[in-house]
């Protein structure tokens, strides 16, 4: 059992004006739908470093891609919620089949794993403001006035 090579597909010189833009429609179109771009490139024969060279050379093809990119991460988004909501098969014995929810949870933790590098702003994990300590005062202000002042706070015992 070895790793099967994908064909990738050639350049094709011959490409009307014509293919080049259904191509692009397809691919966008796809993206839109939650394929990635690779998968959608490949869909339609093209490469993804291709498609890339394309928008690199076409400020508005550039666009349309970010634009079809943020759909892809909010279609991930709504995967996650998909795959969370739906019920987990049930054995032979009408037990949940734990395999299947270990599988679920494989595939939620991968999506939001790329959604927080895809998209940190919106989907990354987020660092409280403020790190208060036992007495509840805020320890970035502590460490603040120690590099700021030179010195400890006089209220800190260490």
């Amino acid at each position: 059992m070895g790793i099967e090579k994908v064909k990738k597909p050639r350049k094709n010189p011959n490409r009307t004006p014509e293919q080049k833009a259904q191509q692009i429609e397809q691919i966008l179109a796809l993206m839109h739908g939650g394929f990635s771009l690779t998968k959608a490139c490949g869909t339609v024969n093209l490469t993804a470093p291709s498609f890339l060279e394309w928008t690199e050379k076409d400020e508005a093809l550039a666009k349309r891609y970010a634009r079809a990119r943020e759909a892809c991460i909010e279609k991930m988004a709504e995967e996650v919620l998909e795959i969370s909501d739906e019920q987990p098969a049930v054995d032979s014995f009408g037990k949940i089949d734990s395999g299947d929810v270990q599988n679920r949870k494989l595939r939620v933790d991968t999506r939001k794993w790329l959604l927080s590098k895809l998209a940190p702003k919106k989907y990354g994990e987020k660092i409280q403001n403020e790190v208060t300590g036992p007495d509840g005062t805020n320890l970035f202000e502590k460490i603040e006035r120690v590099i700021v002042n030179g010195k400890a706070p006089k209220h800190a015992k260490d």
